[in-house]
C-alpha cells in the first residue's frame, strides 16, 4: 500500500486529448469546395461536430455515473475519506466489473486516435494517454486475479472520465465556432432569376449558373452569384462579407459579391464567378482552415507530447533497472513502474491549449468574428492599440443626429425644419436620418420644389 501510494498524485492533473490525433476529428471537416444552393455541404459540417459532440457527451456522463460504484469500493478512496461502504457477496469485484465496462465504452475512442500517431509512428498525447490507461487496466486486472496488491481502477475511471469531459467541451466549442460557417451559407439564396432572350426569366437553381450567364436581382433578394453589375442601380448591404456597416451603391459596371443583400432597387448581373469561386466561397475556406490549422504553441505541445513519449518509458525502464539493482524484482518494483508509465500522461498538456484555441474561436464566431489565422490570434494578446476602420464597428452602424450647432443666431429648430424639407426627396442615408430627427421633434416641414442632387456637395431646392 505505501508504494502504490506513490503514485495518486496523477488524479488533479487535466485529462484529455492530443489534437495532433486530432486528425481522426478532423475527417469530418467540410469540403469547402463549393457553396452549393441547398447548403447541404455545410449542414453536414455543423451536423457532424454535433455528432461528436453528442458521442462524448453521452459516454462522459455513462462513465461518470459507472465511476461512483468503483470510487466507493475503492481502498484509496475509502482511507482518505475514512468510510467503509455496505459489504455483500463478490463486493469486491465492483471495481473490476465496472473499471471493465468503462475502459470498453469510455476508452476505446482514444485507443483508436491513437492508431494513427503509432501507424505514422509519430507518438503523441493520444499515444501517451492511450498508454496510461492501458497499463493501469492491464495491471488491475492482473492485480484482480493474482496477489499484485490494489489495482489502479479508480485512477483509471477518473482518468477516462476527465478526458471524456475534455473532448466534450472541445468538441461543443467546435461546433459553436463551426455554426458561422452555417450562418454564412445561409446568405446565399436557392434559386436565381437567369434572363433568357427576349428578357424572359426563369428561377434556376444557384447551382446551375455558369459564368457569363444574366441574372436579374431584385429589391431585397440575395445575389446568387459573384458578379458584374450591367444594368440598374441600388445600394446593397454588405456587411456580413466585408464588415461594412452602411451599403454600399451599386451601378453599371460596380462588381457585386454573392451573399450580399440588393437594396430597393433592381440590378441585371453577369455572372462571373459561381460556388467554390466565389469571395463567400473563399472566406467559409479561410474559417475552416483556421479552425483546423494549430497554433505555434499547439505545434509546441505536440512536439513535446512526442518527447514526453519516449521519456516516460525510459523513466519506467530506469525505475524498473533501479530498484531491482537495490533490491530485487517484486511487486512493488512491478507497481513503482506502472505508477510511472500512468502518472507520465501530461493531461493538463493536452487539455489548456486545445480548449483555449476552440473556446475563443467559438466566442469569436458568436461576436461575429471569424478567426482566418490562428497565429494572428495568438499573436493578438501582444496588441497594446486597435485601429477600426469600419464605419459601424464601435456604433450602430446607423446616421443620426446628435445635436444643432446654429450661427448668426439661426433657431436650431429652424434649421432643422429647412434641412429636413430639402432632404424630403432624398435617399441618402444622412438624409433619412435628418428627417427622422425632425420627426421625433415633431416640426412641421415646408413643402419645396425644383430639388436637385449636387453630386458630392449636397442637395438644393426652392
Amino acid at each position: 500500500m505505501d508504494e502504490h501510494a506513490q503514485h495518486m498524485g496523477h488524479k488533479k492533473e487535466g485529462h484529455t486529448q492530443d489534437h495532433s490525433a486530432h486528425n481522426a476529428h478532423q475527417e469530418h471537416a467540410v469540403s469547402s469546395g463549393s457553396v452549393k444552393a441547398d447548403h447541404s455541404a455545410h449542414e453536414g459540417h455543423g451536423a457532424d461536430h454535433t455528432g461528436h459532440e453528442q458521442m462524448f457527451r453521452v459516454r462522459f456522463w455513462w462513465s461518470l455515473l459507472l465511476s461512483i460504484p468503483v470510487l466507493a469500493y475503492s481502498e484509496m478512496i475509502q482511507m482518505w475519506l475514512g468510510f467503509n461502504p455496505p459489504a455483500f457477496p463478490f463486493s469486491e469485484w465492483i471495481p473490476f466489473v465496472f473499471s471493465l465496462i468503462i475502459f470498453s465504452y469510455g476508452g476505446i475512442p482514444f485507443l483508436q486516435m491513437a492508431v494513427p500517431e503509432l501507424r505514422e509512428r509519430k507518438p503523441g498525447m493520444m499515444t501517451l494517454i492511450s498508454l496510461a490507461i492501458s497499463v493501469a487496466f492491464i495491471y488491475s486486472v492482473a492485480a484482480q486475479f493474482i496477489n499484485l496488491g490494489e489495482g489502479f481502477f479508480w485512477e483509471l475511471v477518473t482518468l477516462i472520465d476527465i478526458m471524456l469531459l475534455g473532448h466534450w467541451l472541445e468538441m461543443r466549442s467546435v461546433r459553436q465556432a463551426s455554426g458561422a460557417l452555417t450562418e454564412l451559407a445561409k446568405l446565399m439564396p436557392d434559386t436565381a432569376e437567369r434572363i433568357q432572350q427576349g428578357d424572359m426569366t426563369e428561377n434556376v437553381p444557384v447551382s446551375s449558373l455558369k459564368h457569363g450567364d444574366l441574372v436579374l436581382v431584385r429589391p431585397g433578394a440575395s445575389i446568387p452569384a459573384d458578379g458584374e453589375v450591367t444594368e440598374g442601380h441600388s445600394n446593397v448591404d454588405e456587411s456580413m462579407i466585408t464588415g461594412e456597416s452602411q451599403p454600399v451603391h451599386k451601378m453599371a459596371g460596380m462588381k457585386v459579391i454573392a451573399g450580399t443583400i440588393n437594396g430597393d432597387g433592381s440590378l441585371r448581373v453577369r455572372v462571373t464567378a459561381t460556388g467554390s469561386e466565389t469571395a463567400l466561397a473563399g472566406i467559409m475556406r479561410l474559417v475552416e482552415q483556421a479552425q483546423q490549422s494549430k497554433s505555434r504553441t499547439q505545434v509546441l505541445a505536440d512536439k513535446a507530447a512526442g518527447w514526453l513519449f519516449y521519456i516516460a518509458l525510459a523513466a519506467a525502464l530506469i525505475t524498473g533497472i533501479a530498484w531491482t539493482l537495490a533490491d530485487t524484482f517484486n511487486i512493488a518494483v512491478l507497481n513503482r513502474v506502472v505508477t510511472v508509465l500512468v502518472i507520465a500522461c501530461p493531461h493538463a498538456l493536452g487539455l489548456a491549449i486545445p480548449l483555449v484555441v476552440a473556446i475563443t474561436t467559438a466566442l469569436g464566431a458568436k461576436n461575429g468574428i471569424l478567426v482566418r489565422n490562428r497565429l494572428a490570434l495568438e499573436a493578438a494578446r501582444e496588441i497594446d492599440v486597435v485601429i477600426f476602420d469600419k464605419t459601424g464597428t464601435l456604433t450602430q452602424g446607423q446616421f443620426g443626429v446628435v445635436d444643432i450647432a446654429t450661427t448668426d443666431h439661426w433657431d436650431a429648430d429652424r434649421a432643422l425644419t429647412l434641412a429636413a424639407a430639402l432632404e424630403g426627396d432624398s435617399e441618402h442615408l444622412i438624409a433619412q436620418a435628418i428627417r427622422r430627427f425632425a420627426r421625433d421633434r415633431k416640426l412641421a416641414l415646408p413643402s419645396i420644389s425644383n430639388f436637385a442632387a449636387l453630386k458630392g456637395r449636397g442637395v438644393q431646392a426652392d
